[in-house]
């Protein structure tokens, strides 16, 4: 079966970076798009950022020039680089694959945006 293991969260103060992981199993990795989504207490899940099995990216307005998500097919693993974090950043992260019936999601891993 599909599972998606997530890591590199962690505490990091205003303007600091992190690199989150996300590895894959139980899939045809390089067929597959993959998403990044994050959840902050009280509110929605949101669609972070995106990448194709081609490599095409798309991401959330409030992210833009900040983020970048990317894939590396060999090592099965999709990335998410994040600059510049802010309080706001402050969320669980999921790795996220899409299915015509089923996403499958990863466990997430805190991020938290703090002096």
């Amino acid at each position: 079966q599909v599972q998606l293991v997530e890591s590199g969260g962690g505490l990091v103060q205003p303007g600091g970076s992190l690199r989150l992981s996300c590895v894959a199993s139980g899939m045809i990795f390089r067929v597959y798009a993959m998403n990044w989504y994050r959840q902050a207490p009280g509110k929605q899940r949101q669609l972070v950022a995106t990448i194709s099995s081609g490599g095409s990216t798309n991401y959330a307005d409030s992210v833009k020039g900040r983020f970048t998500i990317s894939r590396d097919n060999a090592k099965n693993t999709v990335y998410l680089q994040m600059n510049s974090l802010k309080p706001e950043d402050t969320a669980v992260y999921y790795c996220n694959t899409p299915r015509a019936t089923i996403d499958y999601w990863g466990q997430g891993t805190q991020v938290t945006v703090s002096s």
